[in-house]
C-alpha cells in the first residue's frame, strides 16, 4: 500500500472535513479500477462501518462497495450483510450513500449478485413503515437497475418488478417504475 493510500484511509477518520472529504474522493478515484491492495485495507474499512462518525460509515461503505471488484477472495460474501446493515443507519444521508452503491458488489460474480439481491428485495419489503421508506424503496429499484443494465440478468428485472407491484400507492409505485422506464 502507498503513502498517499495509508494517508486517505487515515484521513476517513479525520476530525476535519476537508481532509475527510479529500480522502473520500481520493478513495472512490482509487478504487473506480481494480486494486491489489484492498485486503490491506478492508477490515479497516468492515470497522469504519460501525464507527461513530456517519461519514466514516458513509466513505466506509462506499469504498467497499468500490473493493468488491478486488476481491478474488470472495470476501464480500461474508461481509456484505455488514453493508445491509448500514442501509438502516440511524443518519439516513448514510444509509441512502450505501444504497446508492450496493448494486456495485453484484456486479462481481452471479453467488454474490444473488446475495445482494435477496437481501436487497428483503430491505424493501422490511422499510415500508419507516420514515424514509419510499426514497428508501427508490433508491433499491434504481439500484437494482443499475445493477441489471451492467449484468443483464433478467431475474434481477423480475424481482425489481416483482416489488414495484407490491407498492400500494400508485403515485410511488410510479416513481420506482420510472427507474425501470415502464408504466404501472
Amino acid at each position: 500500500m502507498t503513502r498517499e493510500i495509508r494517508a486517505a484511509l487515515t484521513d476517513v477518520r479525520s476530525q476535519d472535513s476537508s481532509a475527510q472529504n479529500k480522502a473520500y474522493t481520493d478513495l472512490m478515484a482509487l478504487t473506480s479500477q481494480q486494486v491489489d491492495w484492498a485486503y490491506e485495507a478492508w477490515d479497516e474499512l468492515l470497522q469504519g462501518l460501525r464507527h461513530k462518525d456517519n461519514h466514516v460509515r458513509a466513505i466506509s461503505a462506499q469504498v467497499l462497495c468500490n473493493l468488491a471488484k478486488s476481491d478474488p477472495e470472495k470476501r464480500m460474501l461474508g461481509d456484505l450483510a455488514a453493508l445491509i446493515a448500514v442501509t438502516k443507519d440511524e443518519r439516513f444521508v448514510t444509509a441512502r450513500h450505501c444504497l446508492q452503491s450496493l448494486w456495485k458488489v453484484g456486479v462481481v460474480r452471479p453467488e454474490q449478485r444473488t446475495k445482494l439481491v435477496d437481501g436487497m428485495a428483503a430491505r424493501f419489503r422490511e422499510c415500508v413503515s419507516e420514515k424514509n421508506g419510499t426514497l428508501i424503496r427508490f433508491d433499491i429499484a434504481q439500484g437494482l437497475r443499475r445493477l441489471y443494465d451492467e449484468v443483464k440478468d433478467e431475474q434481477i428485472r423480475r424481482t425489481a418488478l416483482e416489488l414495484i407491484e407490491t407498492e400500494t400507492d400508485a403515485k410511488y409505485r410510479k416513481k420506482y417504475a420510472a427507474a425501470w422506464k415502464i408504466k404501472c
